[in-house]
């Protein structure tokens, strides 16, 4: 009966550890490149049931994947590496392009509209036990976003 017991708990121990990290991924994608360009961003929406931090990336495809944001400083458009990226639990963290995103460097080759392009996302919870997260994202073509007159940055020549 005790060897019962102890197994249960094991069980559940595992399942609640499983629980305190989860965290979804949806619409999962990566901009398509051009011949020869060697750095692409990869875009998705996180959630995770409890509070935890994005800390790294990888990729087959890339030699170096970091965790960048692009911010407004002193008003120049700026990207940079971050160390971590917060999902609050619950709440759900875009990483879109003009924000926060996973930036995919030196790249091995082409990324061709319409590629699947792995990558592993590594978690952090509040307990500090890492967890790695395989998504499976779409390479596509996207348009820049269209500037509005008025909004500061249209140019006329």
């Amino acid at each position: 009966m005790k060897r019962v017991v102890a197994s249960f708990a094991v069980l559940m121990s595992a399942l609640f550890s499983q629980a305190q990290a989860q965290v979804t991924v949806k619409d999962a994608w990566v901009r398509a490149t051009v011949a020869q360009q060697k750095a692409t961003g990869a875009f998705m929406q996180l959630q995770s049931a409890q509070d935890a931090k994005l800390v790294s990336a990888q990729s087959p495809v890339a030699g170096v994947v970091e965790v960048h944001e692009m911010a407004m400083d002193g008003g120049v458009m700026k990207m940079r590496a971050v160390p971590s990226l917060a999902l609050p639990a619950g709440k759900a963290v875009d990483l879109k392009p003009g924000g926060y995103h996973v930036m995919l460097m030196d790249l091995k080759g082409q990324v061709k509209d319409g590629d699947t392009v792995s990558v592993t996302l590594v978690v952090e919870g509040k307990d500090g036990k890492r967890q790695n997260i395989e998504i499976k994202a779409a390479a596509r073509m996207a348009a820049a976003p269209a500037m509005k007159q008025g909004d500061g940055h249209m140019h006329k020549h």
